[in-house]
């Protein structure tokens, strides 16, 4: 009984999940957490201090 009991939420959540995602226009989070990603970079490299002279040699 304790394997069905706890699994049981797990089952419940996965078949919404599956009706949310056939039924509703959900964003797709791997392209959302990309394109964040590549946003941060772009920022990080514009603002970014620059290098001290004596740090290149």
């Amino acid at each position: 009984m304790g394997i069905i009991r706890s699994s049981f939420t797990f089952m419940i959540g996965t078949a919404c999940g599956i009706y949310v995602a056939q039924n509703y226009n959900v964003p797709n989070i791997k392209k959302l957490a990309n394109t964040g990603l590549v946003i941060a970079k772009h920022l990080e490299e514009n603002y970014r201090k620059p290098k001290k002279r004596d740090e290149d040699d």
